[in-house]
């Protein structure tokens, strides 16, 4: 599935769009995308929420696990947070790390501008036979 239609797919995903987050890259098993960083995204303690940075992870690993056009949903998921990131640009590349029929793992790596790792994310999904809506 090329990017235009996993884009489309995960234009739906209202509250990834209003947090900023844009897909950049998809390709069979490996996704990458950003958030640019605003204000809204901080907590009260002047950094960025956490709840902002797993959203960032979990589309960049839901546009890696759905990847192949057929829909795959969360099973489990966790994040480390590494650091605190407070303005800028924060990365996310999502890899897969094992694929069978049912089930696919995937890890997501969330970096600041600087290149430094702000978290780590890893993710279990369940791979459903039917295809992607685009």
């Amino acid at each position: 599935m090329d990017i235009e239609n996993i884009q489309r797919c995960l234009k739906n995903d209202r509250f990834a769009e209003r947090t900023n987050i844009e897909l950049l890259t998809v390709t069979p098993g490996r996704a990458t995308a950003k958030m640019v960083l605003h204000p809204y995204h901080q907590n009260g303690l002047g950094t960025v929420q956490g709840g902002a940075i797993f959203t960032l992870a979990d589309f960049c690993f839901a546009a890696a696990c759905n990847s192949y056009g057929t829909v795959a949903v969360a099973l489990n998921v966790s994040i480390t947070f590494m650091k605190a990131a407070t303005t800028g640009t924060l990365w996310a590349e999502a890899r897969e790390v094992s694929k069978n029929f049912k089930v696919g793992a995937y890890a997501v790596e969330v970096k600041d501008d600087q290149g430094d790792l702000v978290a780590q994310f890893q993710g279990l999904a369940y791979r459903k036979k039917d295809k992607l809506p685009v």
